[in-house]
């Protein structure tokens, strides 16, 4: 909002003053006063609004001939409607009078110039910029809410470009424009103005390094977008045309909301006093704006394309599993993206290596892929093959100590939209593996968190996965779409599911029905010799107190109740005090909408049937959902991971748009 101006009037000689439109300047009517007078009376010419300020407990509104009493503390506030067509072509006069009023003892004339000055934004975050008369320098959440946006310029427009748009001081494409937020900067005053004042963009230091500015200046050529603010440029000298009137700014963001960035950055335009020593801004206006926040899908968004690697080790290449999950997004109607060997290095754990999200702003939303700091033979993949041409790049590298296990993505999931005691979540909350609080066992590095953190509208919760020998939050939990009022389920792997469905199998009469039947290179063990396993059946109860714990917390802090959580029946077992899957664990499944691809358990065999995927069916199906178990027993499970460990899906954005909820 452009600051007010005051303007001190002399009787002796004209004043003259620029006035900017729809902006309060205060006149000082009480200097320089007349001798004996002790009344005054003011009018302008046309164009020129003025405003009386006063106590009515000291003063009456004058009637008639209009005097107001010098010694009531009555202020004269004025303002012009439009931008002058010439210098000093508006005027107030001030005459003052004696007591009685018989003739006017002296007068003041100001002579005004209105200048048109303001810097607007898509405040109103319609897609468009549009003139605004609310409070620009102030951001504000929620349906009601107002303020600009701004995209972090990550993504790679250009072919020729080496790293992502935001590294550019140059514009390289003029797509590039689409991931800036416009600003329009209004200057319409006469020309003669501007031979004595100067227009001045700003940033704060602060700020500089968070944003950058570009100028349009009329033509079609990369060259006549030029950058005039940003790091290390924390001011310029506007270059104003004669009869320029408007002139277009573009501004992108430089990097997303973190620990030490709250995500707010402002621009202000200051018209600037040059015939002084120092130079003076007579008015200033800003306009705040926030930086779009990165943002996760939960798998009740619809999948658009799986991402799956091509491998080779010493029992041959992954063709099966790639042709099954070929099969799947055929069913899914989404699109494959298979990682070739010469890319990921033998590197199968995708999801590790990345989390497909997006970022939003009301004219623009593309995905931008947050590759993790784990860095293995997949590290080059995000950087080299995914960021592109409205297609985002983010990471955040630990400086200091070692990369644990805990800082895969196989540990990052979000929940769907969740209520929780009348709090609203309409973006979920992101779900991190972690040790028991207080406990100081592994967690997820810091600079990871502490941005998940402050992109504000998702979240974070820190689960319990330290228990895990890998560490992950996939390998007991996922979450599923339903076409029921809730919209989905919470899966949990529930090892006293297990032992309770092969207990129940065992009195049928199928206790010689043995898991892993099927398999080659590994020991059948039959429900009986399950059942009877006690160093297996501990395992189980410490795993079932782990998942109970995490059961309790994820109950509590998204609102969820049992009927919203389905048990999968699995077993773990302990090595090293810390627990991996017995068989292929199914939770740790991909979702494509309704079609699940579920590890294939190898369980006990009763007519002809996995009794593990039967009562899997009959736990999911019911909710509109399709099971389809694919064996990656050797590719994946026997390497300690599974189907989700394996993929990775990017899935469309959620149609509610961020700015819209109250953090």
């Amino acid at each position: 909002m452009a600051q007010r101006s005051a303007v001190r009037l002399s009787p002796k000689k004209p004043s003259y003053a620029v006035c900017a439109v729809g902006v309060e300047t205060h006149l000082d009517v009480h200097s320089d006063v007349p001798e004996g007078a002790e009344n005054f009376g003011v009018s302008g010419s046309s164009g020129v609004k003025i405003f009386m300020v006063y106590d009515p407990a000291r003063v009456t509104e004058p009637t008639g001939r209009v005097y107001w009493p010098l010694d009531a503390s009555v202020e004269v506030v004025i303002s012009v409607d439009a931008a002058s067509k010439a210098l000093n072509d508006l005027k107030v006069k001030i005459s003052y009078f004696g007591q009685p009023a018989r003739g006017a003892l002296g007068h003041s004339v100001l002579y005004l110039t209105g200048a048109d000055i303001s810097l607007d934004a898509d405040t109103g975050r319609t897609g468009n910029v549009k003139r605004s008369q609310a409070d620009k320098e102030r951001w504000r959440w929620g349906p009601e809410g107002y303020g600009a946006v701004l995209l972090v310029n990550c993504d790679r427009d250009s072919l020729r470009s080496v790293g992502t748009d935001l590294t550019d001081t140059q514009l390289a494409s003029r797509d590039d424009l689409q991931d800036m937020s416009p600003v329009v900067l209004t200057c319409d005053a006469p020309d003669a103005l501007f031979e004595s004042y100067k227009l001045v963009l700003n940033v704060p230091p602060s700020d500089s390094k968070r944003m950058r500015v570009f100028c349009a200046r009329g033509g079609n050529s990369l060259l006549d977008y030029e950058q005039v603010l940003g790091p290390q440029h924390l001011s310029y000298a506007v270059a104003r045309q004669p009869g320029e009137r408007k002139i277009g700014l573009y501004v992108e963001g430089l990097s997303f909301p973190d620990a030490n960035f709250l995500g707010l950055v402002s621009l202000s335009v200051s018209l600037v006093d040059t015939k002084t020593l120092p130079e003076v801004p007579l008015f200033t206006d800003t306009v705040a704006f926030r930086v779009a926040p990165w943002i996760m899908t939960p798998n009740t968004q619809p999948p658009l394309e799986l991402y799956v690697c091509s491998v080779l080790d010493s029992h041959g290449p992954n063709a099966q599993f790639l042709s099954d999950m070929s099969d799947l997004v055929r069913k899914a109607s989404c699109k494959l993206m298979i990682c070739p060997r010469v890319e990921n290095r033998n590197d199968r754990w995708i999801q590790d290596e990345m989390e497909f999200g997006y970022t939003e702003a009301p004219h623009k939303a593309f995905p931008v892929v947050f590759d993790s700091p784990r860095n293995r033979g997949l590290k080059d993949f995000p950087y080299k093959r995914i960021l592109g041409p409205d297609f985002g790049y983010v990471t955040r590298e630990i400086q200091s100590t070692g990369v644990s296990g805990l800082d895969s993505f196989g540990n990052l999931d979000v929940s769907p939209p969740v209520v929780v005691e009348g709090k609203e979540y309409p973006l979920g909350r992101i779900l991190i593996g972690s040790c028991l609080p207080r406990s100081g066992g592994r967690r997820m590095a810091k600079v990871v968190r502490d941005f998940l953190d402050a992109q504000r509208v998702q979240a974070p919760l820190e689960v319990y996965s330290d228990w895990l020998s890998v560490g992950h939050v996939d390998e007991f939990l996922t979450f599923v779409p339903t076409s029921d009022q809730k919209g989905f389920r919470l899966l949990l792997a529930s090892p006293s599911a297990c032992l309770k469905l092969f207990q129940k199998k065992k009195e049928e009469g199928y206790g010689e029905a043995a898991q892993f039947d099927g398999l080659e290179h590994q020991v059948k063990r039959s429900i009986n010799e399950m059942l009877a396993d006690r160093r297996l059946r501990n395992d189980n109860l410490y795993a079932q107190r782990c998942i109970d714990w995490n059961r309790e917390v994820l109950k509590r802090e998204l609102g969820l109740t049992e009927h919203d959580i389905v048990d999968i029946p699995q077993l773990f077992s302990l090595k090293d005090a810390y627990a991996e899957a017995f068989f292929p664990d199914m939770v740790n499944m991909v979702v494509l909408g309704r079609h699940l691809g579920i590890p294939k358990p190898f369980g006990p065999l009763i007519h002809g049937r996995c009794c593990l995927e039967e009562e899997v069916r009959s736990l999911l199906e019911p909710l509109g959902l399709h099971c389809t178990f694919i064996d990656d027993y050797l590719a994946y499970h026997k390497l300690l991971g599974e189907i989700h460990c394996g993929s990775n899906v990017r899935r469309k954005p959620f149609p509610f748009k961020w700015w819209h909820m109250v953090p």
